[in-house]
């Protein structure tokens, strides 16, 4: 049943490596603007406090909204692009290279970010391939300083003539066809596409790609906007957990509260991904949930100020513009009942672990659709555990936020209960402490944290709030090592 919603009966080979090239597309749209979300949300809060229509309207100090999002966010946008594709070099360039397109637009040019960013880094990594090894000695320096700056300066021109101008025409078009679905009252119907594809890890395309710079051209124009809540909405998944609790069966019942907490107030919706892989037809109850909250969001002019992330009910809460708050928790609400409702009959009426549909398995699942997304192989097998009382150990996942921040708080607590003081750190995987001894991580991941840190111990977990793999590898530690062996 789980395999059934991967390829939908078509033939596998075209449409998996389609979906898997879309996927990945999605995670490297996710790449540049994750490590920047905090200065969306600092934007956010100057923007729901100190606009004209604002919780503390203040003229003086709403100046710093219109530089942020003018400049600085593009240009995070485009730094982080640049350094995704050739590392800081590559990120100098990108930005060099957005400032063009900036300049050349009247609209906010994260669309242009996201593409002058990787094009900067591509272009320095090409050249610098290209003249490897042909520079004269004495010359490097020269060489690296002055092509970086020159060919920076030839994008931010091919920017500001050509690119900039394009892209701000499209964002113009964009913004008006959702201004047109929006009150055509048709916005709903995209929950068809929001939903699934946030199970299949599509959301990312269209959440990054197109929601949010629309939702920011809105922001400027009304105050705040309905697209910054289509995919961040957390009812829809609330009402599966929450049927799961009542109705439930084995490890599911039992894990669903827990998950409950971490996707409601922790924001993390791949929490509840597994439960519908378990029960497909549940698809049903988060695409016809999300389109109550969606409708419920148009009949009432819900919006947000910014992009929430994670997607926290306090998150929402906190992006609500003065006098929105309702109507967000309205459509939240209503969202969650209805997913609930239906859930409800779905999970009651089937046993999915005696069908072999289990919860590990379906875990196992969306571990292997994260990987595809990533244009991974999931990693084979567990690391042995290894003797010694590490000095480091880092929990790890793809952005360093969500998912390896709750790792690490588990984890440590696990440690401490076993009265082992190990210092634990959570990190993106890209960016994990070469001093780690230690890693756990996503199975999709494990590869990756073995190419970082290649003399660490890798561990993989894919469901996080599974205790059984953190007392493993504790017991192992106790029993194969003793306190004085701590170094």
């Amino acid at each position: 049943m789980v395999a059934a919603i991967n390829n939908g009966g078509a033939a596998p080979g075209t449409k998996a490596r389609k979906r898997a090239g879309v996927q990945k597309f999605g995670s490297f749209l996710a790449g540049m603007i994750m490590p920047n979300i905090g200065a969306f949300i600092a934007w956010g809060l100057l923007t729901a406090l100190f606009i004209p229509t604002g919780w503390i309207p203040n003229e003086y100090l709403n100046k710093l909204g219109g530089p942020m999002i003018t400049y600085l966010l593009p240009l995070l946008i485009g730094y982080t692009g640049g350094t995704l594709v050739y590392g800081k070099r590559g990120g100098v360039v990108g930005a060099i290279a957005t400032m063009g397109v900036i300049v050349g637009s009247s609209v906010t040019m994260f669309l242009g970010a996201m593409i002058m960013g990787p094009l900067g880094g591509w272009l320095i990594k090409k050249f610098d391939k290209l003249v490897e090894g042909k520079i004269a000695a004495g010359f490097e320096m020269l060489v690296t300083t002055f092509s970086a700056g020159i060919l920076g300066g030839l994008l931010a021109v091919l920017g500001y003539l050509l690119i900039g101008p394009a892209v701000g025409a499209l964002t113009v078009a964009l913004g008006n066809a959702a201004l047109w679905i929006t009150q055509k009252k048709v916005l709903p119907l995209i929950a068809l596409l929001v939903e699934p594809g946030k199970i299949l890890f599509l959301n990312n395309a269209i959440n990054h790609g197109i929601f949010d710079p629309v939702g920011v051209s809105q922001v400027k124009e009304f105050g705040k906007s309905i697209f910054f809540l289509l995919e961040s909405d957390p009812g829809p998944g609330l009402g599966v957990l929450l049927a799961y609790c009542f109705f439930g069966k084995g490890s599911a019942r039992q894990s669903a509260p827990g998950a409950v907490i971490i996707h409601f107030l922790g924001g993390i919706h791949e929490i509840y991904f597994p439960y519908v892989l378990m029960q497909p037809l549940l698809l049903i109850s988060v695409i016809l949930g999300g389109m109550a909250a969606d409708f419920t969001f148009v009949i009432t002019g819900a919006g947000l100020v910014a992009s929430p992330s994670p997607g926290s009910i306090i998150a929402e809460v906190a992006m609500s513009p003065k006098g929105g708050l309702l109507p967000v928790l309205a459509g939240v609400l209503v969202g969650a009942v209805v997913s609930f409702l239906i859930s409800a009959v779905i999970v009651k009426r089937s046993n999915p672990e005696e069908s072999g549909a289990s919860l590990e398995s379906a875990q196992r699942e969306v571990a292997r659709m994260k990987a595809e997304s990533k244009g991974e192989a999931p990693a084979k097998g567990k690391a042995p555990v290894v003797a010694g009382i590490p000095s480091l150990i880092v929990f790890a996942c793809d952005a360093g936020m969500g998912s390896s921040a709750m790792g690490e708080t588990i984890l440590r607590k696990r440690l401490k209960e076993a009265g082992l003081d190990i210092p634990v750190h959570h990190s993106p995987v890209s960016e994990i402490p070469k001093d780690a001894e230690v890693v756990f991580t996503q199975e999709a991941l494990a590869e990756r944290a073995h190419e970082r840190v290649p003399a660490a111990q890798i561990i993989t977990v894919n469901n996080f709030l599974d205790n059984a793999a953190y007392d493993k590898y504790i017991g192992a530690l106790k029993a194969n090592t003793s306190p004085q062996k701590k170094s």
